[in-house]
Order: structure tokens, then sequence, then C-alpha cells
């Protein structure tokens, strides 16, 4: 009778123990699924104002363009927009712009590895005005040339495709074949834009392309008076898009240009 007594109390205990381990195991892995459980999620970060803020280390005005240094902290970086008052020391606020990489200043007789043009470099704080339709910074050549031959009495007729080269209707109808790749154009200038941005600005036509294929639009270092005839050559970029609702379908960039006559 004591033996069965004493191996039911032993039954009994050993059932308490087994009861207890359990409990001891789950408290202890609780805390472990808590160090592994995802955290809980956090309200969506906003999107960060565009531009840049730092402070203005260095500036000058040429050509009718205010240039900045901006120091952001972490990088400095080159701004430039039409002329306004400001001095070193000021914090400023550089709104997204167009990158002029490898850029030469004449006027300052300066290279830069990249400026950015902008519209407006704004104090911090200040909203950045709207674009209005067809502006762009103050100086820039207007795209539309289609009419200038006409408008300036420039005849078109009798010019040559260079040896090798392409016409300017062909540029426009050959643009995904050619983008990327040196082309040669021979035509005559009716337009040229001086010193835009460190660069000469050409309107090409050779007479052939209808409208919104006929016109030609060059940027290069080099001068060319309005009739003369050229031959350019330089590699074609496609669907350029200048910002300020300014897009070009072709244009050649950094082109080298010999004035025939």
């Amino acid at each position: 009778m004591k033996k069965t007594l004493i191996l039911l109390l032993s039954f009994v205990m050993a059932a308490f123990m087994v009861a207890g381990c359990k409990n001891e195991s789950k408290e202890a892995a609780a805390p472990a699924q808590q160090q592994t459980a995802a955290p809980a999620p956090q309200s969506e970060a906003k999107p960060a104002a565009p531009g840049k803020t730092g402070k203005v280390v260095e500036t000058m005005n040429s050509g009718g363009y205010t240039y900045v240094q901006v120091d952001t902290g972490t990088e400095k970086i080159w701004a430039a927009a039409p002329e306004f008052a400001v001095k070193v020391g000021d914090t400023v606020v550089v709104p997204e712009g167009m990158a002029m990489p490898n850029y030469h200043s004449k006027t300052l007789n300066r290279d830069f590895d990249v400026v950015y043009f902008v519209d407006s470099i704004l104090a911090p704080g200040a909203v950045q005005p709207e674009a209005q339709s067809g502006a762009m910074p103050a100086g820039h050549p207007n795209v539309n040339a289609k009419d200038a031959a006409k408008e300036q009495g420039i005849d078109l007729a009798g010019i040559t495709k260079a040896k090798d080269g392409v016409t300017v209707a062909e540029v426009y109808a050959g643009k995904a074949d050619l983008a990327g790749k040196t082309v040669t154009v021979r035509g005559k200038v009716v337009k040229f834009s001086p010193q835009i941005m460190g660069k000469n600005w050409i309107h090409l036509q050779d007479g052939t392309g209808a409208e919104g294929t006929n016109d030609l639009t060059v940027t290069t270092a080099e001068n060319a008076q309005v009739g003369d005839t050229v031959l350019i050559v330089g590699p074609l970029s496609v669907d350029k898009d200048f910002g300020y609702g300014y897009k070009y379908g072709v244009i050649v960039e950094d082109a080298k240009v010999t004035v025939e006559k």
C-alpha cells in the first residue's frame, strides 16, 4: 500500500514538473518571438523637395547670369541663373535644372566640371515660380526657326549633300539608327544665337524635309553667320529635353563647323 501511495505521489510530482518546464519554455520563447517579429509599420516618408540647399561659397556675374558655388554639406555644386543679388554666406536653394557638363565660360575664361542652369535660385522656403509655357532661361534660343530662311530671304536651292553625309530630312527619317552617331550635314545657317549657356546655337537648313523635319539645331563653340553655307560634323542626340517645355526631336551637340562660303 505504501509503495502504491509513493508511486502515485511520484507520478503527480513528475506531472507538475513537466507542466512547469513547458510553461518556462513558452515564457522563454516569447521574448525571442518579439525580437524577430517585424516592426510596426511606420508612416510613409514624404518625398524630399526637389533641389539642393546650401551656403554660397563663391559667386560671380557673367553674360547676364549669376554663378554660385553652393556647399550643401556633402558636396559643392555650381549653378547659374539669370542675374540676381546674392553674396557669399547666403543660404540658397538650387532647384532641379539642366546640367551642362565640361562647361567652359568664355566670358569668365573658366572651366567647370558641371554647371546646373536653372530658372532661378531661391531663398530657403521660397516657392519656385512655375515655368510659363514656352519660357526658357533668359537668352535661350527659340526652338522654332522653321520660317527663318523664308523670312530672311535665304536661298536654299543647289545645296549638295556632303560626301558620306546626310541631308536634314534624312537625319529626321533615320534618327533611330543615327542616335549617338556622328553625322555630317551641309546646309545654310538660317539662325545664329551666340554664347547661350556657353555655346553658339545654329539652325541649319538645306531645302530638304517638310515642316517639322526641315530645320536642324546645332550647338558649337565655333562661329558662323546667317546665310553661310557650312559643313557640320558632330554626334546626334535624339529626343533631347532641356526642360521648360523645350524638347528637340534631333539636335547635333558640340559640332565642328566649317564655313564653306
